[in-house]
């Protein structure tokens, strides 16, 4: 069984294709004796499955298996999650092995993999982010015992966007709309931009931000394990991820140093900033403020407008119209992908790189 890994003491092992039997992945790493919230992991899979009309018509139930690992609701040793993937239809994707889809991993993969499966993307799909989810849910719990919290929502869809600074309670908020924006107008307006490229047969992209709270001053390694750093890596690694900025970002660059250092000062004893430019990361390290980053997510590559590819049979200029099931838009169900990869990365952060004693 092929496997991808990351992790340096939480080691995240996941395997699976988009219309194999199953998906999953192995957790090593995991503190022995930690007690698992299995409705907690329901909860955050609910979030992440597609709302009725602005997701995929694929549904499949997402029950989540602890195979190995967990006796009695505690950790024994490395976990290992399964989903079955239970609403396949491969004959959707007939043809695309010879005109590959424009702005999919189509292209490479069937020069580099001579047994790549272009049904449902194969281990290119989005659908191997369920266990990714699962895996985050775990993860979340760990973080809750250290007093540290993970919350995502939606900052744009298409031409929506939302200009407001969002607290960490706006985003958990989101969870109530299923657009996962702040508020209810915003909810509103993304889904009728869904809807819009949907009805003409297009798709549209947008931003996830994410903030993660509870990290004390110091948090975190430095250089190549440094905290952004490893965060980017992972949010690179979700399927249509196109950029990563922390704090303000590119916007920083038109600001002077006057302008965009976080000032710090003592309030109630405690060490904190006057503003959060940073996004929470100074040195790869926590500064102690929030750490916050947005995540940009392109449209969805398989539309049923007419585009122009390659026929890779003839070697001739062609065109592909894509057929099946797909997401007009993948950001409502990425906030929850979002929040998972993170936690998955702060918890390895975590018992990775303890301060010096």
């Amino acid at each position: 069984m092929e496997t991808y890994s990351v992790g340096n003491k939480l080691v995240l092992r996941l395997f699976g294709r988009s219309h194999d039997e199953s998906v999953g992945c192995v957790l090593e790493g995991l503190p022995e004796g930690m007690e698992i919230d299995f409705e907690g992991v329901s909860r955050a899979m609910e979030l992440r499955k597609p709302k009725d009309g602005i997701g995929t018509p694929r549904k499949e139930p997402d029950e989540v298996l602890f195979e190995d690992g967990v006796v009695d609701g505690k950790v024994v040793g490395p976990v290992t999650i399964r989903i079955m993937n239970r609403n396949r239809r491969s004959s959707s994707y007939d043809g695309l092995d010879v005109t590959p889809r424009p702005g999919h991993a189509d292209l490479p993969a069937l020069f580099k993999f001579k047994d790549y499966d272009v049904s449902g993307g194969g281990q290119f799909s989005a659908r191997l982010t369920a266990p990714l989810v699962a895996a985050g849910a775990v993860a979340q719990q760990y973080l809750a015992s250290k007093g540290i919290r993970v919350a995502a929502y939606t900052r744009s869809i298409g031409n929506v966007r939302d200009s407001k600074d969002r607290g960490f309670e706006e985003a958990e908020g989101s969870k109530a709309f299923r657009t996962r924006a702040a508020d209810a107008s915003l909810d509103s307006a993304m889904s009728e931009e869904i809807l819009a490229a949907a009805e003409d047969g297009d798709s549209v992209g947008g931003v996830v931000g994410c903030m993660v709270v509870g990290l004390p001053i110091g948090f975190g390694g430095i250089w190549f394990d440094a905290l952004d750093v490893s965060v980017a890596r992972m949010m690179f690694s979700i399927p249509a991820v196109k950029g990563v900025e922390f704090g303000k970002g590119f916007g920083i660059t038109s600001m002077r140093g006057s302008e965009s250092n976080d000032q710090y000062c003592v309030r109630d004893g405690r060490i904190i900033a006057l503003s959060n430019n940073m996004g929470g990361v100074c040195g790869g390290m926590s500064d102690g403020m929030p750490l916050t980053f947005n995540v940009a997510f392109k449209p969805t590559p398989s539309i049923s407008k007419r585009q122009r590819t390659v026929n890779l049979r003839e070697m001739r200029d062609d065109y592909v119209e894509v057929k099946g099931r797909h997401d007009p838009c993948v950001v409502p169900r990425a906030v929850s992908v979002v929040e998972a990869m993170a936690a998955i990365t702060v918890m390895d952060q975590d018992l990775s790189f303890q301060p010096d004693q």
